[in-house]
């Protein structure tokens, strides 16, 4: 058999395939056996140079997980050897779960004492186990996650870091690194380095940068290399500092990105404005966040009076003209891909001197822009969109709070007659959107307020009101409108895609659902998605499940076709609006120049594909960055609650009955903490698992899923991320000592 396949293999070479896809092939074929390097490289009838290009071909195989090694170094199909490559996410209780690259297989469980050497974010190779010990399988009856395989790690394909940020602690006979991040569950033992070696020795309870060395075996903590000290960990700032280093994110710009930069003059030359389209005539508005200082999106609004329709300009500011295609600003941020928020700081992916500077729109100040210029009639359907290189000059500066005040009060002087006929147009297309099928996922997000020092002050929960509403609208039909031309015109952009979702996570959730007591019925249903939004409108529980539902959902990404956005229920998407933080939509902006000059785009959609994986990348990592360090804050912000003599009464809902207590959000600072059972002391409660509540033996109180409850703090523990509270109204016990 093997002479045969030779034979057929020898033939495809001259046909001019290439190794990759002879070696795909053989490993495909019916009747492939296990096959080790140079029993491959026979059958394909290769030699010499060739072998050499076998040996790279499978490392490069295996790495993206299309092949797997198994004993004796042989390869095969993963399928055909019960192995899944995937991404690794561990709990902080050491077990984890394996989430395969290939779309729309399930999860797979993996037992702490079989996740190897792996660590949290690993990407790596996991036999499939078909026994489960009976004390797993007696303790996830019942559950969710029943039918889910579990698995063992065999092989580690590619570590998620190289580095760890960690608390520096000291033994009697070493030192060693406790992680900051608690789904890395092994401390890591390290050597002190001389003072030569670093600007400063780091001593006990300073905040250290590691580099990982290799580990090996279990058996044994990893060991690494102290390289940066941050400070002492309570020292104002290293908090996030120490987040900015975990997430390896951008500090300073090179020299050359500043330099660059600094040539750019900080007003439109005349030289840039000519040709275009001149708008500086038009009443032209911002509406921001009030401390935001980069201005990239400007709004107006016109009654078409014959019509009943109404005339929408989109400006959104050209960084496209200052940032060239491969110039040193342009590296410098397509590596970072966008700009990132954290309580104290941003972290932005253009230098100041561009992001707040002459590309921010600015009011009473001329601003090079790319308009986008859509007509409605009186039915909020889009009759035509234009598209045109500008320049405007915006009227007023609004902040959300005014534009807010403004569109509450009554019709008063132009600026107000302006807004509410944008409002007018604005809750007509919402109203359109969900009627169409667009899913209702907005909701609050809290702000924290620092000082200097970085110490959280309060929390603000800021409303998604209609002057939100009112931007979002107008960005989603440019965004669309963009989208709709680029591929009318079959010119390679970057797209926003949001496929959709895993019929499995969907039944998950609807059990999560059921657990409220909600009635719902099939999911997969765009229309019963839509409806159970609807019931849980204003209901303390709200929050919490559309949460639930974002996490069933797949995460959107981007990508170089259109593959729609389930959440918009839009065919076409992508993003235009924000080119000063996004790398995605500055991209966008440079298809649509040329093909508003008429000139063939100098990107392929080759490159298309791998910029939208990276950016999907930088994108996912700033998220998580982002909610890390606002939820670090919280807990700081509910630790100093600890210290006051009256604490403050929350408001909470509980979303979950467990036996050892309540699951608890606050709405109000979106929250999740526990009230321990051990904290009610006006009774003795019983767990009861068929109602998911807790009762009382002699009150007969009862604690169920979806009650409304008062709490205060009662413990924070800012390293696992966790928060306890009581409640407030019937004389819990008291505090627990802060760890």
């Amino acid at each position: 058999m093997a002479n045969n396949l030779q034979y057929v293999f020898v033939n495809m070479t001259k046909n001019g395939r290439t190794i990759r896809e002879k070696l795909l092939a053989l490993v495909r074929a019916p009747d492939y056996r296990p096959r080790d390097r140079d029993e491959i490289a026979r059958a394909l009838g290769l030699q010499g140079r060739d072998r050499v290009e076998v040996r790279k071909t499978l490392h490069e195989l295996e790495h993206a997980g299309e092949i797997v090694r198994i004993r004796k170094n042989r390869y095969v199909l993963p399928s055909e050897a019960d192995l899944v490559t995937g991404k690794l996410s561990i709990h902080q209780a050491g077990y984890g779960f394996l989430v395969p690259e290939k779309a729309g297989e399930p999860d797979i469980f993996i037992a702490a004492e079989n996740t190897g050497t792996a660590m949290n974010g690993d990407r790596v190779v996991a036999r499939i186990s078909r026994d489960v010990p009976p004390r797993r399988a007696k303790v996830r009856a019942g559950q969710a996650a029943q039918h889910r395989s579990e698995g063992r790690v065999i092989r580690i394909l590619e570590r998620a870091r190289d580095t760890i940020v960690g608390t520096l602690q000291q033994s009697r006979n070493f030192y060693y690194v406790v992680p900051d991040d608690p789904r890395l569950v092994h401390d890591v033992y390290v050597q002190v380095p001389p003072r030569a070696k670093l600007p400063k020795t780091p001593t006990r309870d300073d905040k250290v940068v590691v580099r990982l060395e290799a580990w090996e075996s279990r058996h044994v903590n990893p060991e690494g290399e102290i390289i940066e000290v941050l400070g002492a960990a309570t020292a104002p700032g290293i908090d996030m500092l120490s987040i900015i280093r975990k997430y390896d994110l951008p500090t300073a710009f090179p020299k050359s990105v500043l330099d660059e930069a600094n040539r750019i003059p900080q007003s439109a030359e005349q030289k840039l404005i000519q040709g275009r389209e001149d708008l500086r005539d038009q009443f032209i508005v911002t509406i921001d966040p009030d401390d935001a200082r980069d201005f990239d999106d400007a709004i107006n609004v016109e009654k078409i009076d014959n019509t009943g329709g109404w005339r929408l300009g989109v400006h959104i500011a050209d960084v496209s003209a200052y940032v060239t295609p491969d110039s040193a600003l342009d590296r410098e941020a397509r590596r970072r891909g966008n700009s990132v928020y954290l309580p104290d700081r941003v972290i932005p992916m253009l230098p100041e001197r561009l992001s707040n500077g002459v590309c921010s729109l600015n009011p009473d100040v001329d601003r090079l822009t790319h308009s986008v210029l859509i007509e409605f009639d009186k039915n909020g359907r889009a009759k035509k969109a234009g598209f045109a290189r500008s320049v405007i000059r915006s009227a007023k500066r609004l902040t959300y709070k005014e534009a807010y005040a403004i569109l509450q009060a009554k019709r008063n002087g132009e600026l107000s007659r302006r807004l509410h006929t944008a409002w007018e147009l604005a809750s007509l297309l919402r109203r359109k959107r969900f009627e169409q099928g667009s899913l209702d996922l907005d909701f609050p997000e809290v702000k924290v307020h620092v000082d200097a020092d970085g110490k959280p002050t309060r929390l603000e929960r800021v409303e998604n009101d209609q002057s939100h509403q009112l931007i979002e609208e107008f960005m989603l039909a440019a965004n669309e409108a963009v989208a709709r031309e680029l591929r009318h015109r079959s010119i390679a952009t970057i797209y926003r895609v949001h496929e959709d979702p895993d019929p499995e996570k969907l039944g998950e959730y609807r059990e999560f659902i059921l657990s409220f007591g909600y009635k719902v019925g099939d999911l997969s249903h765009r229309k019963e998605v839509q409806r159970f939004l609807a019931s849980i409108s204003g209901k303390p529980e709200e929050q919490a499940l559309k949460i639930g539902l974002l996490k069933s959902l797949k995460r959107a990404r981007y990508a170089a076709q259109p593959l729609g956005h389930y959440g918009l229920a839009k065919a076409n998407y992508l993003h235009f609006t924000s080119p000063i933080r996004r790398y995605a939509d500055l991209v966008v902006h440079r298809t649509l120049a040329e093909h508003n000059l008429l000139r063939r785009s100098k990107i392929d959609i080759g490159q298309i594909e791998s910029l939208a994986d990276h950016i999907s990348d930088t994108e996912r990592n700033a998220a998580e960055a982002e909610i890390e360090s606002v939820r670090l804050k919280k807990l700081q912000f509910f630790e100093q609650q600890l210290k006051e003599r009256d604490p403050q009464v929350f408001r909470a809902a509980i979303m979950d009955v467990r036996n050892y207590g309540l699951v608890v959000e606050l709405p109000d600072a979106l929250v999740t903490g526990v009230v321990h059972v051990s904290t009610l002391s006006d009774d003795f409660y019983r767990f009861d698992a068929a109602q998911r509540r807790l009762l009382g033996r002699r009150t007969n109180r009862r604690f169920s899923v979806g009650d409304e409850i008062r709490v205060f703090v009662a413990r924070v523990d800012t390293f696992k991320r966790q928060i306890d509270f009581a409640i407030a109204d019937q004389g819990a016990k008291k505090r627990p000592r802060q760890r």
